[in-house]
């Protein structure tokens, strides 16, 4: 039988629930009330239950229903597990490589205003960075595998894409396997510029056509202007503040990498456990 932690997020909510909202009125939209309703509500009478009833010895005993918002840390463990085994089973029998991109804080708060926009335009330039750069060079296609985690280990806003890269691929005319280097898989220096320009290039293109709001503290950038002046900060800016690449082997067969297999990959607050330190 599991046993309850002592302490769980809904504890926090239960708590500091009411003046949270009411000092970040502001800030709470919709769906964010509607997750800390889920949340604090999760496996309480608030959401019904059921009677469970040993067919052996008679035992019964009442369990109440779980909110399964994919926020919450009880209710996704299943999936989780779930997910990880089917990607575990993608993997080729080869060394792999792991490489992180991230968006620095000017970027970033633009991000958590246009999640799904950006978050999108985020993973398609990090698989275009891999893909165009290796097809070029190392004359192969490769396969990836990426992960976008919204949030730090501290639960701030710090949007990320983690991918999994076979080190080689199929050689251009598909007959042939194409291995890179043991150490070395594609130059971080040019994944750091082709990374930059894709997405700054995608991001102007979604505000040239209207697909971004700017909100409170960032309402000026919905001039051009001002949002002209960003991306020009954003394209001067030094190279390992727009992209942080982490180059890791890991052995054939190992499996995924703890990045990957961190609570966070699959949902955005961390386990229950980690929240207790």
């Amino acid at each position: 039988m599991k046993v309850r932690p002592p302490f769980e997020l809904a504890d926090v909510f239960h708590r500091h629930g009411e003046s949270y909202e009411r000092t970040k009125a502001g800030h709470l939209g919709r769906v964010e009330r509607r997750v800390i309703d889920a949340v604090t509500t999760c496996r309480t009478a608030a959401l019904g239950g059921h009677v469970e009833r040993c067919d052996d010895c008679g035992l019964t005993r009442i369990a109440y229903n779980s909110c399964r918002n994919r926020h919450c840390g009880k209710c996704q463990g299943i999936a989780r597990a779930e997910w990880l085994a089917a990607r575990q089973a993608e993997l080729l029998p080869v060394p792999y490589f792991h490489v992180v991109f991230t968006l620095p804080p000017a970027a970033a708060e633009i991000a958590f205003q246009n999640k799904q926009t950006v978050y999108g335009l985020l993973m398609r330039a990090a698989a275009q960075a891999l893909m165009t750069p290796a097809g070029e060079r190392l004359g192969a296609k490769i396969g990836l595998i990426a992960v976008l985690h919204t949030w730090g280990q501290t639960l701030t806003n710090h949007p990320h894409v983690h991918c999994l890269v076979p080190r080689g691929g199929v050689a251009l005319d598909g007959q042939r396997w194409v291995a890179c280097k043991p150490n070395f898989l594609l130059s971080v220096r040019a994944l750091s510029k082709t990374f930059r320009r894709l997405f700054l290039d995608g991001l102007n293109a979604a505000f040239c056509r209207g697909e971004l709001g700017s909100f409170g503290d960032l309402a000026p950038l919905a001039k051009a202007a001002a949002f002209g002046e960003r991306l020009r900060t954003l394209r001067k800016s030094p190279l390992r503040r727009l992209r942080q690449a982490a180059l890791r082997r890991t052995r054939a067969g190992a499996g995924l990498p703890r990045a990957l297999r961190a609570s966070h990959g699959h949902r955005q607050f961390a386990p229950r456990r980690r929240r207790r330190q």
